[in-house]
């Protein structure tokens, strides 16, 4: 299964797709904006504030429901068409190893369909909210992109052990229909005992990464508030704005690291099914 062979195979639905995925975090970026000027026009008893958020959010609702009903459809098509490709070039007599590569096939179909629109919904949400702080307030962007740096540079240094702790998993994954088909209970709970060694390992990695990293977030936060206050943010539609924003971009940089170690994960499963 050669996965550039398959976007050039379906470019056009996923070049259609991709335009959806762009618009939603586009709309997405403009909440907390449109937030601060509906409260903003409340406060001087006005109501056009609310209504263009209220129109706003209705257009989110199309987009999105939209793209997920093309998606289920489309992406349900590339599973058939990996799956049936990938699993006749292994030999019949591998039950385990069809087995254990259909669950990764659907693993990798997955994160095309769900984590890959949320992963570029992010990036794009990281880099709209972090021009928009610009725009609000210049000591918290420049504090926006050194947050930034230091989280990926905390991923980054483990990402070796991630990758090595997935290998593991997926090596003895790929064991599992063959140890099950023994029926012999010390041998299948030898197994069991194994794939849950490594999901801990790779959990407690997980735990470790996130842990420092929602510390160094949860600083910024606090001193960006110092920050618009010492500098004069007194109107409380633009204060609170800065704050979602500064919220928002938050969500987006602790998530993009998740992103990057399924990233990891599903890069150690290509190389597996381009082996075949």
């Amino acid at each position: 299964m050669e996965v550039k062979a398959l976007f050039k195979k379906y470019r056009l639905t996923f070049g259609f797709t991709l335009s959806l995925v762009l618009l939603e975090a586009g709309i997405a970026i403009l909440f907390p904006l449109f937030i601060g000027y509906a409260i903003d026009d409340a406060l001087t008893e006005s109501y056009n504030g609310a209504i263009q958020l209220g129109i706003l959010g209705l257009v989110a609702l199309i987009v999105g429901v939209g793209r997920r009903v093309f998606d289920s459809r489309f992406y349900a098509k590339v599973y058939l068409h990996i799956g049936s490709t990938t699993i006749s070039k292994i030999e019949d007599s591998r039950s385990s190893l069809k087995a254990a590569r259909l669950g990764m096939i659907r693993e990798l179909v997955e994160f095309l369909e769900n984590s890959l629109p949320e992963l570029i919904s992010n990036v794009i949400g990281l880099i709209g909210v972090i021009i928009i702080i610009a725009t609000l307030n210049l000591n918290i962007f420049y504090g926006s992109i050194i947050v930034t740096i230091i989280i990926f540079l905390i991923y980054w240094i483990t990402s070796a052990k991630t990758k090595k702790l997935n290998k593991l998993s997926n090596d003895e994954f790929e064991k599992q229909v063959d140890i099950i088909s023994k029926n012999d209970e010390r041998e299948l709970n030898l197994h069991l005992k194994e794939m849950m060694k490594w999901n801990i390992k790779l959990s407690d990695l997980e735990a470790g990464n996130f842990s420092i990293s929602w510390i160094v977030l949860i600083s910024f936060l606090v001193t960006s508030i110092i920050i618009a206050v010492s500098d004069g943010i007194v109107k409380y539609g633009a204060l609170f704005s800065l704050i979602m924003y500064v919220f928002q971009y938050m969500e987006n940089v602790i998530n993009l690291p998740l992103f990057y170690q399924n990233w990891l994960r599903l890069e150690e499963i290509k190389e597996r099914l381009e082996r075949i």
